[in-house]
């Protein structure tokens, strides 16, 4: 048995339990507090007895003393209806009194036997008043004596008050436990009460709480798949056996012009008849009359936009919780923008494949051109030069100052024209040349590059003092020739522009980035003004003149392109007089053009 199911016993004994509980708690505390409520009555009836008992005593002892002295008054010769009035009062209510004593006291055999005895002697003393009052002779003291002295009631009235205050107190003592108990009772059946209360509000706002727990779990699952439905923007539509809609998400209400709920309406009915496709609607209903899945299934629809869309469908089967049947998930997805762009894809490839024709000759002739211009150039321009030379010598000391300046500008120009062409060359094998990628030292190639320019300044200017500043360099994915003839064209650019500065300080960094290395080149030579810093990377583009500083202005456009073919760029930042900063970027190794891409 699992254990899922061990709660279910205890369930169909926890109402009758707590029925039975309710009653114990209820009935019970209802039932002592009748019986101490009676109780406690008895004992107060018996308390009110006693001082009924006592009161009718002392009324009794008062008319039988206003009786007394209105008789003695009489006797003594007042008389007046007022006093006759209260006389006759008195009189009337003592032989009642006594009658309401002995009922009173029926249940105690003493006291019925004191109250005969001040019965009796109450009856001769008032026959003894009644003669003094009726009496027309003078009263005797002897007769007064006799009625006061012979029949003695005033021991008689203590002696009863004092059983009754006994009484009383016994009486009052067990009104007060009788009393304390009913309030232990009542309290505890107060407690008793609250702890059912308590235990009956617990378990009923459980389970109040785990069905608002649960029906609100519905809600939001509900809430929740209707926002998800309607959030997605391919249209959704699910569909009964009759092809009728059951549910659809806001997408599908759009495109097809659908106005408040379409629950109930046929598929083909709409979107102006958009579905009404007899091959799609077979294939959609074999969905759930024989348990088929269709997918990607095209077909050109016209939306409520007036537009016609290829539309791509699929449908499967999805049972709902609140159905017997299982429904169709229908998913419409427009594939119109797919189909135009694979249209135009198509056409760019056979567009591409032209181009791709035109970029070969374009390279068979670059390449025809490379060969005449490193061969067919070349040997002109040697002859130049070298007869230029030869005519010198051959003058010797009989040339003029003016031929000697017209051998030398010749011989000049010829040599000129030659590095022009050499690094003309250099700039198009970067951009033909495959990429032959391998980890590279940058660290490495700066220290050599600024070993073999140290070498070159002591020669060329032996008195200019160069400063250098290189921090710790990565080793990054390049190809090494390459990223070689960088560093050689950007220190060496440092070391010719700062040689009007002493010292000349060179300063080399970088910093990692999140996409990739930045290399910064710094020095404090002479600058530029960076109006025309779009000019700076463009072949044969020079910003200071030639008898300045020489160089055939191709060392920064190869710098460029080497950049370019390795994914990174280059920029500079620099002031007149100040120096200038040359930045470059260099991407990580994965994202590294591939060895055989090129980029201009």
């Amino acid at each position: 048995m699992s254990s899922s199911a061990l709660p279910q016993p205890l369930s169909n004994w926890r109402l009758p339990a707590l029925g039975l509980a309710i009653a114990l708690i209820v009935v019970t505390p209802f039932l002592l507090l009748r019986g101490a409520a009676q109780d406690n009555d008895a004992a107060q009836e018996m308390v009110a007895h006693s001082y009924r008992v006592e009161a009718r005593v002392h009324a009794l002892a008062s008319d039988m003393r206003n009786l007394e002295a209105g008789a003695l008054s009489l006797a003594a010769g007042v008389d007046n209806p007022a006093l006759r009035a209260r006389v006759g009062e008195s009189r009337a209510r003592l032989l009642p009194t006594l009658q309401e004593l002995q009922h009173l006291t029926r249940d105690h055999p003493d006291q019925q036997r004191r109250i005969d005895a001040l019965q009796s002697n109450i009856v001769l003393r008032k026959a003894r008043a009644d003669s003094i009052i009726d009496s027309d002779t003078v009263v005797t003291a002897a007769e007064i004596d006799a009625m006061v002295a012979r029949y003695p009631i005033h021991e008689l009235i203590t002696a009863i008050i004092g059983e009754e205050q006994r009484l009383l107190a016994i009486r009052q003592a067990r009104a007060e436990r009788v009393e304390r108990r009913t309030r232990i009772g009542a309290w505890t059946a107060m407690f008793a009460q609250l702890l059912l209360l308590g235990g009956l509000f617990a378990y009923s706002t459980r389970q109040v709480s785990h069905r608002l727990r649960a029906e609100h779990d519905a809600l939001r699952a509900s809430a929740r798949a209707s926002v998800v439905l309607d959030t997605v923007r391919e249209p959704i539509v699910l569909a009964d056996h009759d092809l009728r809609v059951v549910m659809h998400n806001a997408a599908f209400a759009e495109l097809y012009g659908v106005s408040g709920d379409a629950r109930g309406q046929r598929l083909a009915d709409i979107g102006g008849g958009a579905w009404r496709d007899e091959r799609t609607l077979r294939r959609l209903g074999d969905v759930l009359a024989r348990g088929r899945e269709l997918w990607d299934h095209e077909q050109v629809q016209r939306t409520a936009d007036e537009v016609e869309r290829t539309m791509l469908i699929n449908a499967r089967p999805m049972p709902l919780p609140d159905r017997d049947d299982a429904v169709a998930l229908i998913t419409a997805s427009d594939v119109s923008v797919q189909k135009a762009s694979d249209r135009q894809i198509r056409e760019l490839n056979r567009q591409l494949e032209g181009k791709v024709e035109q970029v070969s000759d374009v390279n068979r002739e670059l390449e025809a051109f490379s060969y005449s211009v490193s061969h067919d150039l070349r040997a002109p321009l040697r002859h130049i030069a070298g007869f230029g030379d030869k005519l010198e010598r051959h003058l010797g000391e009989g040339i003029d100052d003016k031929s000697k300046h017209y051998l030398e500008v010749m011989v000049s120009s010829a040599r000129r024209m030659s590095a022009l062409i050499d690094d003309l060359l250099v700039y198009s094998r970067l951009g033909r040349s495959a990429l032959r990628l391998q980890t590279v030292d940058m660290q490495s190639l700066v220290d050599e590059t600024r070993a073999m320019l140290d070498s070159n300044n002591t020669t060329e200017a032996p008195g200019h003092a160069i400063e250098w500043r290189v921090a710790p360099l990565p080793v990054v994915a390049g190809d090494e020739n390459m990223l070689r003839q960088v560093w050689l064209n950007l220190l060496g650019n440092a070391v010719k522009y700062s040689r009007g500065s002493e010292p000349a300080r060179i300063e080399v960094a970088c910093q990692r980035t999140d996409d990739g290395h930045h290399f910064q080149v710094r020095d404090n030579g002479a600058g530029f003004d960076m109006r025309y810093a779009g000019k700076l990377f463009g072949v044969f583009q020079r910003l200071h003149a030639a008898s300045e500083f020489p160089g055939t202005g191709i060392g920064l456009a190869s710098v460029r392109r080497v950049l370019a073919r390795h994914g990174g760029r280059i920029w500079a930042e620099a002031e007149p007089g100040a120096g200038a900063t040359f930045h470059f970027t260099l991407p990580v190794m994965g994202d590294m053009p591939g060895p055989n891409e090129s980029s201009t």
